[in-house]
This record gives structure tokens, sequence and C-alpha cells, in this order.
């Protein structure tokens, strides 16, 4: 039931990822500043938001707040479609919808991976993550042509109601797992008092920077996040301003581009049993800055195409493998107790970096130009893999014994 939500709401995600910011490009005509500027919104709650919510979700059941974060979402991407419907639709409500989603989706998002192993047992996180993106795979694959059909026949803003009804439907699919769920940290007559919300939270990143293995994680994806955000944020408005690029080949392009995403989600496993977990995840590391470089050289009009889905494919089998293993070893070594506190201090550093990247590119792409950015975001992408040299994960070949609880 997990993974039918997970599956559903992420084919109607990938209409929004495209859909929001050519409102933002096309009907309202907006600087590359001003996109850079949604995807800063859509990202700030990770830093306002994700250590206290590392602590709620470690207080609270996970499936209700699942369950609030769907609906929740749900609500505010229909407001798209109904200003658009009255005439009332700016960028500052699109900022708005962003920043909603965000703090929507940092609540969700840590409660859904501090949710996962208490659903399967430890041995079998990796493949439970193998498969969950398996459909983010498929859904990256189909959804993007799928929306840029949707966004030439119904407008990008009525789109987004594609969007809506996912989340809808994810919610359903969550409300019907009836595993038993117990309220996690309930405390018996006579035991000490809970620690305090400041406490707990500051336990979550002492155990993050304390831990070797995340901490080299946590600094190589915070590395990789910034520099490709910079490129990123610019990148709709280049293939748009620059390239010359329709909606329905920019899905074209982001669909087949993907493709790649799903022989990462299906070989993932294998590749680290092969090569070891440490060096697995080291490699595919090495591999995000390559993409970027493409995307980079890419000249303009339709004969861009086969160098920007190439730079997906790249982008996209290195992502996934990396995700995978990196997301399935952080789970596997920590106590449950510490899931949510763990996650969220996890996303407060490597998705905090994602509003610097967004504004950085915005900027640099109103000043230097769209080209430069995506070339200053490449290079540093390159690098990014460095951190994970520096620690035991080069040299670890399986997963180690889970951490006791305590």
């Amino acid at each position: 039931k997990l993974w039918a939500a997970e599956t559903i709401s992420q084919f109607g995600t990938q209409v929004s990822l495209l859909a929001v910011p050519l409102v933002a490009i096309v009907l309202l005509e907006a600087t590359p500043f001003e996109v850079g500027l949604l995807g800063t919104v859509e990202f700030l709650p990770f830093i306002l938001f994700s250590l206290p919510a590392g602590a709620w979700v470690d207080r609270l059941r996970r499936r209700p707040l699942l369950i609030v974060g769907d609906l929740g979402r749900a609500l505010s991407l229909a407001s798209i479609p109904i200003a658009y419907e009255l005439g009332v639709l700016t960028i500052w409500q699109l900022y708005l919808v962003g920043f909603v989603n965000g703090i929507l989706t940092v609540f969700f998002d840590v409660a859904y991976q501090a949710y996962l192993p208490s659903l399967v047992d430890r041995d079998q996180i990796v493949e439970g993550n193998s498969k969950l993106e398996i459909s983010r795979s498929a859904a990256q694959i189909g959804g993007p042509g799928l929306g840029g059909l949707l966004i030439g026949l119904l407008t990008a803003p009525v789109a987004v109601v594609i969007d809506a009804l996912s989340y809808l439907g994810s919610a359903l699919f969550v409300w019907r797992i009836r595993r038993p769920e117990p309220a996690p940290g309930t405390t018996a007559e006579g035991d000490p008092p809970r620690p305090s919300m400041r406490a707990e939270v500051v336990e979550g990143i002492r155990y993050v920077l304390g831990q070797p293995l995340l901490r080299s994680i946590a600094a190589c994806t915070a590395l990789s996040n910034l520099f490709g955000t910079v490129g990123f944020a610019v990148y709709l408005v280049f293939l748009v301003r620059i390239i010359g690029l329709s909606a329905e080949q920019i899905g074209l392009v982001a669909s087949l581009g993907n493709v790649s995403t799903l022989v990462g989600a299906v070989t993932a496993a294998a590749v680290a049993r092969r090569l070891g977990v440490g060096p697995t995840i080291i490699a595919s590391a090495i591999l995000f800055g390559p993409g970027l470089v493409l995307v980079a050289l890419a000249p303009a009009g339709p004969a861009a195409i086969p160098l920007l889905v190439a730079a997906g494919l790249l982008f996209g089998l290195s992502t996934i493998v990396y995700n995978i293993n990196q997301v399935s070893l952080r789970q596997a070594i920590t106590p449950t107790r510490l899931q949510g506190r763990m996650n969220a201090t996890m996303r407060f550093i490597v998705w905090g970096t994602i509003p610097l990247g967004q504004i950085a590119g915005g900027a640099l792409g109103t000043v230097v130009g769209l080209r430069e950015t995506i070339w200053i975001g490449a290079v540093g992408s390159l690098f990014a893999f460095l951190p994970l040299l520096v620690g035991p994960l080069r040299r670890l070949r399986e997963v180690p014994a889970p951490a006791l609880e305590g």
C-alpha cells in the first residue's frame, strides 16, 4: 500500500515539476531570478523546519503525518488552477503554494523514510527502497512526457490538477495501511521524563555529525545539491529561451533521459553486492557532474535533444544508484528511536543547500548568462564526491550490523 501510494504520487508530481515553473516562465513571464526564487521558496522549509520536524516525527505515529501531508498538498496545488480560471494568478501565489507544499513535504519525507523500516525487516531495506525507486523512476520516464502533453492540451495551470488528484490517491492508500503502529516515545509511570524538544533535536544532530559514514554522505550530498541546483535553477529557462524547445519537447527530453533511473533502481542492490556498498556510493557520486557538462555543451535548436537526453541518462543513473544505497545504509545503521531525527538532520544539511543554489543560480543566470551559470554548476558538481574519500566509506563492503537501541 505504501508502494502504491508512492507510485500514484510520483506520477502526479512529475506533471507539476514541469507545469509550475512553466506557469511562471510562459504565462507570468518571470525573469530567471524570479524562477530561481520559486525553487528557493519551495526548499526554504527544509532549512526552517527539518530539525523540529524530525523530533516531532519521533514523538508521533508516522502514518497520520503522511496522510495529512498528502491532503494538505492536494489542497494547496488545487488553488493554482482555481486562481488561473478566475484570472487572479500571480507569481506571489506560486511562491505561497511552493512554501506551503515545502513545509508539508518536510514532514512527509521525514516521516516517510522513518516509516519504511517499521514495515520491512532491516535486511530488506535496500530491496524496499529499490522498489520505491522503481516507481519513482517509472514516473520520471513517463511523467514528463505525459506532463508536456497535458500542458500542451490543457495549459500548465490546469495540468496541476493531475498532481492534486494524485496526492488524494496517495493519502487513500496510506490510510488503508492497517499494520499497528504503537505511539513512539511513551513512558511508563516512574520512568524519567522525556527530554525537551531542543534536547532531542541536539541529540539527532550529534548522532549524524558523530557518525563518520553519515557525516561524509551528508557533506557529499550537500555539495552536489548546491552546485547541481545552481545549474538546474535556470535549466528550464535555458531550454525555453536559449535552446528554443517547446513544452512537449522538454517533456520528451525528460522522459527519455529518465529511462536510466529505472535501470538504476533495478540494479542498485546488485551493483552494491558486486562492488561493495561504499565503492558503489563513491562511484555513483563521481558521475554527478558530467551530466551537467553535457547540458552546458548543448547547441541551440532541436539538435540539442540527443545531448540533453544523454545528460539525463547519466545524471539519472548515478543519482538513483547513489540514493538507494546511501539512504539504505543510513536507515540500517540508525536505531529506530532516532530514525526521524537522523533523516531530518540529513535533510536539513543536504537539502538546506538547495535554496542557496537556487538563489545563486537565479542571480548568476540574470547577471552572467544562462549557459555560463550551468557551467559553474557543472564544474562544482565534478568535485562533490571528495568528502566520501575521507573516512571508512571507501573500505565498506557490506552494510554494518544495526546499531543497538538506546
